[in-house]
């Protein structure tokens, strides 16, 4: 059942974007504080024009304002430690962190700023909003699947969701590539984004 409203034959609500909602689920208003330990935020690039490579950022903090009547009220707020990225590679982490890419010691955090939240309908949303890299700000569209929401054996409420998103890197200023021989390059330019973000609920 989707957090901001999949359709109820028995009892619903109309809200302003048109899409019907469910109030028993307005019990998941709140605020909510991503958890680290059970969230994923996770990138993949193709590499050689062949494969791809994976990889994720292992420190990061985050807060969501959900309105289970009213999604448009929803807000998003995460804020990324650079220098935690693991690719699986301690030689390409190292450079993904020199001044060819992230320039950590300089840009030592990446933010995303929601700006914008909407209900596509069943248990999909859609969060638009900022994101800073390198000092760049640019638009950001992350399309969000609803898992459900749970009390763990600790008593924590928790919602849980997937995202994806893409970007052109070369939007933020990370331009660095290299030429193959038998053409193309080393690195895409798209970079796919994933995220999978377990919250709980503030007392």
């Amino acid at each position: 059942m989707g957090i901001f409203g999949r359709k109820n034959t028995d009892e619903t609500a109309a809200v302003a974007t048109g899409v019907a909602v469910n109030p028993q689920l307005a019990a998941l208003t709140g605020e909510y504080a991503i958890d680290p330990a059970h969230s994923t935020i996770g990138f993949t690039a193709r590499h050689a024009m062949v494969t791809n490579v994976k990889g994720r950022f292992t420190d990061f903090t985050g807060s969501l304002r959900l309105d289970g009547v009213d999604p448009s009220r929803s807000t998003a707020s995460i804020d990324v430690t650079m220098d935690s990225i693991d690719t699986g590679s301690a030689d390409r982490d190292g450079h993904l962190k020199s001044a060819d890419f992230f320039k950590t010691d300089e840009f030592p955090a990446m933010s995303f700023r929601s700006t914008s939240a909407e209900a596509l309908g069943g248990d999909d949303y859609r969060v638009t909003g900022e994101l800073s890299i390198l000092g760049v700000t640019k638009p950001l569209i992350i399309d969000l699947e609803f898992n459900g929401s749970a009390k763990d054996p600790f008593g924590n409420e928790r919602v849980g969701f997937e995202g994806k998103a893409e970007i052109l890197r070369s939007e933020w200023g990370l331009t660095w590539n290299a030429a193959l021989e038998t053409g193309g390059v080393l690195i895409s330019d798209k970079i796919k984004l994933n995220f999978d973000i377990s919250a709980i609920k503030n007392a």
